[in-house]
């Protein structure tokens, strides 16, 4: 049994959903909204979401949240878990989402992050379309090999590719210009188990 903390319309909608794709047993704390409180912080002293307790410990980071879930139950082939080099490739792809993408997002909404002058703040936020853009043609042309993410087998670069693409309209990006971004959301807001991870944290999908 798992316990998986979250806050709607956060990336832990990724974890949300690989959860439900594997069938896994878990309950789910809303409290972690306060991510500052020192309840949560005693959980996650990053004061971040999402965090997954498991028998083993806590988890935190999006990427090795999801990695763990295809490997715990490895029978739902949510990773290439026997070929190195597919698997390398599927890490790759999250944590260019990780490391890069969410980070332009965050750019406009968290910009206390990195500065305090009010004017760089506004300068950052400015810059999010831009920046936004640029990553999604990159996934749009490149990364994106259609149907899903890495091909044809669905994986965890798929929920977590759905998540922080439902940020592509509140970050002032021209949905147009991505056809195959969005036609990968429609596939993905088809499966049972993104609609009830959806639903249950009440998020709205463009």
């Amino acid at each position: 049994m798992f316990k998986l903390y979250y806050a709607p319309g956060t990336c832990a909608l990724a974890t949300h959903i690989a959860l439900e794709e594997a069938g896994a047993p878990y309950p789910v704390d809303f409290g972690s909204q306060a991510q500052r409180s020192p309840e949560y912080l005693a959980i996650n002293p990053k004061g971040r979401v999402p965090a997954l307790v498991t028998e083993n410990g806590t988890l935190t980071e999006t990427p090795g949240l999801l990695l763990f879930v295809a490997q715990r139950f490895p029978k739902t082939e949510l990773a290439p878990l026997s070929d190195p080099f597919a698997l390398a490739q599927v890490q790759e792809f999250n944590s260019y989402l990780c490391s890069t993408v969410h980070v332009a997002h965050a750019h406009g909404r968290r910009g206390a992050r990195w500065a305090d002058d009010a004017a760089a703040i506004e300068a950052m936020k400015r810059k999010v379309p831009a920046t936004m853009t640029e990553c999604f043609e990159l996934i749009e042309r490149r990364l994106l090999k259609g149907p899903w993410v890495m091909g044809e087998q669905y994986t965890i670069c798929d929920p977590y590719l759905f998540t922080i693409a439902s940020w592509l309209e509140g970050d002032g990006v021209d949905t147009a210009r991505l056809p195959r971004v969005m036609e990968h959301r429609r596939r993905m807001l088809a499966r049972p188990a993104v609609q009830k991870a959806v639903a249950a944290e009440g998020t709205q999908i463009p």
